[in-house]
């Protein structure tokens, strides 16, 4: 068996084993706005903490700068990916620990015209949510009643998208990404009362379904010089990234039911309040430059920014929250690409770490998230098996109550093979 065989047999393997955890873990920080953005990044950038805005590459897709295409100007790629995470949330008086899988992206992209337009198609989640909390509520008017409340959310948005780059000069490229946005996201509601004086067979529940079916457009910009400083072997890139402000046309349905202790369903009916709509996606805009000597090495910095106060649900609701901004930093070195003898040195190794203000408020305080990132590709002539691994904390008990520390670990693919050449001898 070749070692390209064997790497589509391991990621087979571990994409199985994801059909009992299904989604992403359990994280009660996903139920504000449309859930928790899985991000562009491939995890070739995912082990450099998801620097990638500036990072040109000839062996990997750059999925978050839709100008960096153009690099890939002689091989077809096609990456896979797919995500497991282990969440553990504590709080003053409780803990809990989750975990789960998910698909993380099928990506190809293919040169139109080498060296001066690629075009790249790719499936991806867009948010996930996942969260399941409860507290209690006192009634008015009563002094020693309380109501059981039960919050809980599945779901997520996906995308398929079409990228496109063009090389404008030598030095200058653009590029534009469309996104089909699509999918639903479930929230259902229940109350119980505490200490009811009678027996209660029955739990009201109130069930909000949203369907989300648009499209979304950015923009991205590059620009690389090569050729620099010390024997002319350095290039200077500096990238930038804009995403449009959208509405997203959305339907929500809701649905009252009544639930037995046993969790069985009974008695559904659907409101006459269900409504048409939009979640309002504000713009972002990411920024970053990098430094590379050839193949052999890289390193990057790139800020976020994204002010979720111009968000708004279908029901016209902000939800509280506020801007969002993040900073990473982040390089990989390959020691010798042409050691034959020693694969090792012909490995690629990633890191990186990131700090970032989640858009909403926990507490009534902002929170934090710091994460540190390893990565590795294992490769196998024009191919590799991409690893990266991320550890990071979010918020802190102290001020936001709540404290999730979290491990992430990426599995993919990634092939490259020349395709859709004409053939010149039969």
């Amino acid at each position: 068996m070749s070692i390209i065989h064997k790497y589509v047999f391991i990621f087979i393997c571990l994409l199985s084993t994801l059909e009992v955890a299904g989604q992403a873990a359990r994280t009660p920080f996903t139920s504000f706005g449309i859930g928790e953005p899985y991000g562009n990044a491939l995890i070739n950038h995912q082990g450099m903490a998801g620097v990638g805005v500036s990072q040109p590459q000839f062996w990997f897709i750059n999925n978050q700068n839709p100008a960096l295409l153009v690099y890939n100007s002689i091989y077809t790629g096609f990456q896979a990916g797919i995500l497991t995470e282990r969440r553990n949330i504590t709080g003053d008086t409780l803990s809990e620990t989750s975990q789960g899988g998910n698909m993380n992206y099928l990506v190809t992209a293919f040169p139109i015209k080498p060296s001066k337009w690629t075009t790249s198609v790719g499936l991806m989640p867009f948010t996930s949510v996942n969260y399941k909390m409860q507290y209690n509520e006192p009634i008015i008017g009563s002094s020693d009643e309380e109501v059981r409340v039960v919050e809980e959310g599945s779901g997520g948005l996906t995308q398929l998208y079409w990228s496109n780059g063009v090389r404008l000069t030598r030095n200058l490229a653009i590029g534009l990404k469309t996104s089909y946005i699509f999918s639903s996201i479930v929230n259902t509601y229940q109350n119980q009362l505490t200490n009811p004086s009678q027996p209660v067979n029955y739990i009201a529940a109130v069930e909000e379904k949203s369907y989300v079916k648009d499209f979304t457009f950015g923009t991205g910009i590059s620009f690389s010089k090569d050729s620099l400083f010390s024997q002319r072997r350095y290039r200077l890139s500096i990238g930038a990234v804009y995403n449009f402000a959208t509405d997203l046309n959305a339907r929500k349905t809701d649905k009252l039911y009544r639930t037995t202790a046993d969790g069985d369903t009974t008695d559904v009916s659907v409101l006459p309040s269900s409504t048409t709509g939009s979640f309002s996606i504000p713009s972002s805009f990411t920024v970053g430059i990098s430094l590379s000597r050839a193949a052999r090495w890289s390193i990057g910095s790139e800020f976020s920014y994204q002010d979720w106060a111009d968000f708004s649900n279908v029901s016209g609701q902000n939800g509280g929250l506020k801007e969002s901004w993040r900073i990473a930093l982040g390089g990989e070195i390959t020691p010798d690409q042409f050691a034959a003898e020693n694969y090792l040195k012909r490995l690629t190794y990633r890191a990186g770490v990131s700090m970032e203000q989640n858009p909403f408020l926990a507490n009534g305080n902002p929170v934090k998230d710091v994460g540190i990132n390893f990565g590795l590709s294992l490769p196998a002539g024009r191919s590799s098996l991409d690893l990266a691994f991320k550890y990071g904390k979010r918020g802190n008990k102290s001020e936001n109550i709540l404290e999730e520390d979290y491990f992430k670990i990426y599995f993919g693919i990634t092939f490259n093979d020349q395709w859709f050449i004409k053939r010149k001898f039969d």
